[in-house]
Protein backbone atom coordinates (compact mmCIF):
# COMPACT_ATOMS: atom_id res chain seq x y z
CA UNK A 1 0.00 0.00 0.00
CA UNK A 2 1.48 3.34 -1.04
CA UNK A 3 1.68 6.62 0.83
CA UNK A 4 -1.38 8.03 -0.93
CA UNK A 5 -3.41 4.87 -0.26
CA UNK A 6 -2.58 5.05 3.44
CA UNK A 7 -3.47 8.72 3.56
CA UNK A 8 -6.79 8.26 1.77
CA UNK A 9 -7.73 5.23 3.86
CA UNK A 10 -6.92 7.10 7.04
CA UNK A 11 -9.00 10.14 6.09
CA UNK A 12 -12.08 8.68 4.38
CA UNK A 13 -11.90 4.94 4.98
CA UNK A 14 -10.35 2.00 3.19
CA UNK A 15 -13.40 1.44 0.99
CA UNK A 16 -12.80 4.81 -0.66
CA UNK A 17 -9.16 4.21 -1.67
CA UNK A 18 -9.89 2.92 -5.18
CA UNK A 19 -12.53 5.59 -5.84
CA UNK A 20 -10.35 8.50 -4.75
CA UNK A 21 -7.28 7.05 -6.50
CA UNK A 22 -9.34 6.67 -9.70
CA UNK A 23 -10.60 10.23 -9.34
CA UNK A 24 -7.08 11.57 -8.89
CA UNK A 25 -5.72 9.50 -11.79
CA UNK A 26 -8.51 10.67 -14.11
CA UNK A 27 -7.48 14.26 -13.45
CA UNK A 28 -3.77 13.80 -14.18
CA UNK A 29 -2.57 12.84 -10.72
CA UNK A 30 -2.30 15.06 -7.69
CA UNK A 31 -0.79 17.89 -9.74
CA UNK A 32 -3.64 17.64 -12.24
CA UNK A 33 -6.19 17.89 -9.42
CA UNK A 34 -4.35 20.93 -8.06
CA UNK A 35 -4.33 22.54 -11.51
CA UNK A 36 -8.06 21.89 -12.00
CA UNK A 37 -8.85 23.49 -8.65
CA UNK A 38 -6.61 26.47 -9.50
CA UNK A 39 -8.46 26.94 -12.79
CA UNK A 40 -11.80 26.95 -10.96
CA UNK A 41 -10.81 29.78 -8.61
CA UNK A 42 -9.56 27.74 -5.66
CA UNK A 43 -5.90 28.62 -6.07
CA UNK A 44 -5.51 30.24 -2.66
CA UNK A 45 -6.80 27.09 -0.95
CA UNK A 46 -4.59 24.81 -3.07
CA UNK A 47 -1.55 26.99 -2.40
CA UNK A 48 -2.17 26.63 1.35
CA UNK A 49 -2.17 22.83 0.96
CA UNK A 50 1.19 22.94 -0.81
CA UNK A 51 2.91 25.03 1.82
CA UNK A 52 3.60 24.68 5.51
CA UNK A 53 0.88 25.78 7.87
CA UNK A 54 -2.84 25.14 8.09
CA UNK A 55 -4.83 23.98 5.07
CA UNK A 56 -7.56 26.28 3.84
CA UNK A 57 -10.67 24.12 3.54
CA UNK A 58 -12.81 23.79 0.44
CA UNK A 59 -16.51 23.06 0.60
CA UNK A 60 -18.21 20.07 -0.98
CA UNK A 61 -19.95 22.48 -3.36
CA UNK A 62 -16.54 23.91 -4.39
CA UNK A 63 -15.36 20.39 -5.22
CA UNK A 64 -18.57 19.60 -7.10
CA UNK A 65 -18.30 22.78 -9.19
CA UNK A 66 -14.59 22.32 -9.87
CA UNK A 67 -14.94 18.82 -11.29
CA UNK A 68 -18.41 19.03 -12.81
CA UNK A 69 -21.69 17.19 -12.63
CA UNK A 70 -20.77 14.32 -14.97
CA UNK A 71 -17.53 13.43 -13.18
CA UNK A 72 -19.10 13.65 -9.75
CA UNK A 73 -22.05 11.49 -10.80
CA UNK A 74 -19.75 8.90 -12.42
CA UNK A 75 -17.47 8.49 -9.42
CA UNK A 76 -20.34 8.65 -6.91
CA UNK A 77 -22.06 5.79 -8.72
CA UNK A 78 -18.83 3.73 -8.59
CA UNK A 79 -18.63 4.31 -4.85
CA UNK A 80 -22.30 3.73 -4.14
CA UNK A 81 -22.62 7.26 -2.81
CA UNK A 82 -24.61 10.31 -3.71
CA UNK A 83 -22.65 13.04 -5.53
CA UNK A 84 -22.96 15.16 -2.37
CA UNK A 85 -21.46 12.42 -0.19
CA UNK A 86 -18.58 11.99 -2.63
CA UNK A 87 -17.98 15.76 -2.70
CA UNK A 88 -17.87 15.77 1.11
CA UNK A 89 -15.27 12.99 1.16
CA UNK A 90 -13.18 14.65 -1.56
CA UNK A 91 -13.32 18.01 0.25
CA UNK A 92 -11.85 16.19 3.24
CA UNK A 93 -9.16 14.13 1.51
CA UNK A 94 -7.92 16.39 -1.30
CA UNK A 95 -6.20 18.96 0.95
CA UNK A 96 -4.28 16.14 2.65
CA UNK A 97 -3.48 14.30 -0.59
CA UNK A 98 -2.35 17.38 -2.51
CA UNK A 99 -0.36 18.68 0.44
CA UNK A 100 1.34 15.40 1.20
CA UNK A 101 2.18 14.47 -2.35
CA UNK A 102 3.38 17.91 -3.45
CA UNK A 103 5.53 18.38 -0.34
CA UNK A 104 7.13 14.99 -1.00
CA UNK A 105 8.15 16.06 -4.51
CA UNK A 106 11.68 17.44 -4.89
CA UNK A 107 11.76 21.22 -5.18
CA UNK A 108 13.43 22.60 -8.29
Amino acid sequence: MGLLDGLIGGVVGAEMISVVNGFIEKHGGVQGVANQLHEKGLGAAVNSWMSEGPNTPVSPSDVHQAFGEQTMNEFAAQAGLSPQELAEKLATVLPHAVGTMTQEAPKT
